[in-house]
């Protein structure tokens, strides 16, 4: 279940005040700072993020032996730090803010440096990852080859979220997913056309060869992925267009545009980590890349909505409370790694009465969690007719949420939960004792993987569409 994050890293400070007067000695605003942050910055703000999600994470990277390198280190509480030497000073970003308004950046020790060494440890920790994120900033590692080619080697295996640079080299190819800017993508689809023109011959002109990729339409993000596509060798390629959303590129596919949601934010920095640290969560949990990519650009957009970077913890404040895992495929998954056995049940559970509480109860006691497949508003208005439900989707989950023999649940828009099954594939699928576990037309589903199906005592005298009829004649 660990995420591992790959990449260059850099001390960010932000310099924050307010302006109220011009220096005398030249036209510019003179800052008043009233507060001074430091944070990881690059690779480490992915591995921050994810670990102030409670998530198992390693960041793998080089550290310069200097203040702004030791700083790093201090920033980086709740994550694994698996280092080496950069031999070089540390990159350090500062940042002054007047207001919400940026005034200047200056950059220290960002010059361009040699692709650093990598350590046997450093090696041994990729290994042993569930996805890995590349986060690459520029600075080397990325194109370091004994890197480059286990990373190569594991991308049939383990998820990779490249996030690439212009400065960094090409993702080695079969990564799951490269999640370029649009100002990346487009640099990068010149470049390509440029060596291609040097490169053409009478035979095969370079506008032909280009020609023949498929046509995305009138689209910039969609025509520089389709091109990166077919340069990179990478399973997918996600072009992020800001507050526009974003596109996805696929072999054989058409380009698919992924909406973001409207909102209002101030300062970017850092929506693209977001996006990427996202991303590896969601194709962890076993969701696919359609699924992931629209949740990614989502949680960027709530990401900034909430205060972007600037809304970061420091490093030295408290770490949160650990919350249990209410995500019902990463809980599946992690309790089957552990050696647990995974438990469902499903139903529409309208009204919850005494009855829904005994039968979860002791489901939950057939395994080490109960995760409920939970049927939506619109499949419960095709069971049960216009009507129903009496209570929305969203209410429904937090109240069984809220039953503490209930880990997680999954909402699911057919009729029936057998998509949900196939993707949870719990040990144990449980239904009341009004059944007969051979007739559960899940039964066969839930066999082929080798589960099983219970039932639990089923209590008559209670039922929701009881407790409605009596509600009806009260009201």
């Amino acid at each position: 279940m660990r995420i591992v994050v790959v990449g260059d890293v850099m001390l960010d400070v932000d310099l924050s005040g307010e302006a109220t007067r011009l220096s005398p000695d030249a036209p510019v605003p003179v800052v008043d700072v009233s507060g001074v942050k430091r944070r990881a910055g690059g690779a480490g703000l992915v591995a921050r993020m994810l670990a102030q999600d409670n998530w198992p994470v390693t960041l793998v990277t080089v550290l310069g032996d200097d203040d702004a390198g030791r700083q790093l280190q201090g920033q980086l509480a709740g994550v694994r730090l698996v280092s080496g030497p950069s031999g070089y000073a540390s990159p350090v970003k500062t940042r002054v803010r007047a207001g919400s308004h940026p005034v200047v950046r200056f950059d220290q020790g960002c010059g361009k440096t040699p692709v650093p060494e990598v350590s046997a440890a450093m090696l041994r920790a990729v290994e042993k990852a569930g996805v890995i994120i590349v986060a690459d900033y520029g600075r080397g590692l990325a194109a370091n080859l004994q890197l480059r080619e286990l990373l190569a080697r594991m991308a049939d295996e383990v998820p990779i979220v490249w996030d690439p640079h212009p400065a960094g080299p090409d993702p080695v190819p079969g990564v799951a997913v490269v999640t370029p800017n649009l100002a990346e993508a487009q640099k990068a689809a010149q470049s390509r056309g440029r060596k291609e023109a040097r490169q053409e011959t009478p035979q095969e002109p370079a506008a032909v060869r280009l020609s023949a990729a498929p046509d995305p339409g009138s689209d910039p993000a969609a025509e520089a992925g389709t091109v990166l596509l077919e340069e990179w060798g990478s399973q997918a390629v996600l072009v992020t267009k800001g507050e526009h959303g974003a596109v996805l590129c696929r072999p054989g596919r058409s380009p698919e545009p992924v909406p973001a949601p409207r909102v209002e934010a101030g300062d970017p920095c850092g929506a693209g980590d977001r996006l990427a640290a996202s991303l590896a969560v969601h194709l962890l949990a076993g969701r696919g890349l359609d699924e992931a990519a629209v949740l990614a650009v989502h949680d960027a957009a709530d990401f900034l909505a909430n205060g972007g970077v600037s809304a970061l913890p420091d490093a030295g404040e408290p770490a949160p409370v650990q919350p249990r895992i209410s995500d019902p495929l990463l809980l599946a998954r992690a309790v089957r790694e552990s050696g647990g056995k995974v438990v469902a049940t499903g139903g529409c559970f309208d009204l919850l009465h005494a009855g829904h509480v005994r039968s979860l109860a002791a489901a939950r006691e057939l395994g080490d969690c109960l995760i409920v497949c939970l049927n939506s508003d619109d499949s419960v208005r095709r069971l049960k007719g216009p009507e129903r439900p009496i209570i929305g989707q969203h209410d429904r989950a937090e109240l069984l949420l809220a039953m503490e023999c209930v880990d997680a649940v999954m909402v699911f828009d057919e009729d029936t939960p057998e998509a949900a099954l196939e993707r949870l594939r719990p040990d144990i699928w449980v239904k009341g004792g009004d059944y007969k576990g051979a007739s559960l037309p899940e039964a066969p589903l839930v066999e082929s993987w080798g589960g099983r199906c219970l039932t639990v005592p089923y209590h008559p005298a209670r039922s929701t569409t009881g407790l409605a009829d009596a509600l009806a004649k009260v009201s």
